[in-house]
């Protein structure tokens, strides 16, 4: 197995890890689609994380991955939804993005939209 794809399922299982701190059941599908499609991102450590207290940051959040991935334009709907995850997340100072995405499909019930 190469280095690139060993280290791809290292990150998966951590990022796995981190999600199951937040639900009971993890999909590897959508953790594994998420992963995928932030890799570029993912090598930055500022930009693989959320900032719930930086309002451009959620709306980056809204705009580009509720909006443009997932479909939803509701603003008051994604924004509950928003808001739901950094409740949920409020204890860790350090919130991976790929967790943070994964929160928001399962609270807006986008899988489907997601995978889609």
């Amino acid at each position: 197995m190469s280095s690139l794809i060993l280290n791809f399922i290292m990150d998966i299982q951590t990022y796995v890890d981190d999600i199951k701190k937040y639900t009971d059941s993890v999909d590897m599908e959508v953790v594994e689609a998420i992963t995928k499609s932030l890799a570029s991102i993912l090598e930055n450590r500022d930009a693989s994380l959320v900032s719930c207290s930086d309002e451009s940051e959620l709306e980056t959040v809204r705009t580009n991955f509720i909006e443009k991935k997932l479909g939803i334009t509701d603003n008051d709907r994604a924004d509950e939804a928003i808001k739901a995850v950094c409740e949920k997340m409020s204890d860790d100072r350090t919130k991976s993005r790929v967790t943070f995405y994964y929160l928001l499909i399962e609270e807006l019930d986008a899988k489907s939209a997601y995978l889609g």
